[in-house]
């Protein structure tokens, strides 16, 4: 089954609105939120969840004040300073704590356990779009990138349960560890920027990461009418870099206005900028598959 990817090199292009209209377009997908850090397509699909897991992710390290002897060595051999003396005694600090697992290590009494650590949580849910994959790490957790992988397996795990023939995600912005792994095997990626220069700036960086993993893309310009020459640019370096140029939206306050109402703005208005989406919406299928069938 294809699997689309919608992203940007930068945060408040409209990614996530344009996703939420993907949605409400396709008929029979698996619609997963990739955005681990600060997820919000959930905002406009409003979700009533299933499965709720937890997600664990390597490891903290604990100690048991009643099995300290306080000698302080895991104090003097921690780099970053997680191992605090207190007045109950020495313990760590989990937001400080790289789980090395040097002061578990040198503890000649034993008192340090080194658990899993609690990252975030995972969701399965139903949405009015249908089935929908999700998950929020906890503030300042790390390895967005495993919990990513975690969730696009659980999609494809849906989309055969359900006999779903497509897989929509919402990617996080820029292009660190969460997009890289929400790139991997991906079929297709719509790049959304804006008419700015940090837009195209930001572009540039995206797309020279979905052409290292050869992964297929195109480009939509959103809100395009508020500025005609930079818009021009972006297509103009579409041409020279060989990326496939979907769309240039305009500016439309019903988007708005169906964010404010908890809809997609194809939900909410047929013409204006809704129209536009259909069409680059059929665009983009076309592109999934033809990648989908030619693997």
């Amino acid at each position: 089954m294809p699997e689309i990817i919608v992203i940007s090199g930068k945060g408040g292009t409209g990614k996530t609105s344009l996703t939420a209209a993907f949605a409400h377009l396709a008929a029979d997908a698996v619609i997963c939120d990739l955005d681990v850090d600060a997820p919000d397509l959930h905002l406009i699909l409003q979700p009533e969840n299933e499965v709720r897991e937890d997600f664990f992710s390597g490891h903290e390290a604990v100690i048991d004040p009643a099995a300290c002897n306080g000698c302080g060595v895991c104090a003097e051999v921690c780099r970053f300073g997680a191992v605090t003396n207190t007045a109950a005694g020495f313990a760590v600090d989990p937001v400080k704590c790289e789980g090395c697992k040097v002061c578990v290590h040198f503890c000649q009494a034993g008192a340090i356990g080194f658990p899993e650590r609690h990252c975030g949580e995972w969701f399965l849910s139903r949405t009015r779009f249908g089935p929908m994959v999700h998950a929020q790490l906890f503030p300042g957790a790390e390895n967005s990138g495993r919990l990513v992988a975690l969730l696009r397996g659980k999609a494809r795990e849906r989309a055969k349960q359900t006999g779903r023939a497509l897989i929509l995600s919402d990617g996080a912005p820029g292009i660190g560890c969460p997009v890289i792994s929400s790139l991997s095997g991906t079929d297709f990626a719509v790049l959304v920027t804006e008419p700015t220069p940090s837009g195209l700036h930001d572009l540039e960086r995206v797309a020279d990461l979905c052409r290292h993993f050869k992964i297929p893309a195109g480009v939509i310009v959103n809100k395009a009418d508020l500025n005609p020459e930079n818009t021009n640019g972006i297509r103009r370096w579409c041409g020279e870099a060989l990326v496939e140029f979907l769309a240039a939206l305009p500016y439309d306050p019903a988007v708005t206005e169906a964010m404010v109402r908890r809809q997609a703005v194809t939900e909410f208005h047929a013409d204006g900028v809704s129209a536009e989406i259909r069409r680059v919406w059929r665009r983009i299928v076309d592109l999934g598959n033809q990648k989908a069938k030619a693997a």
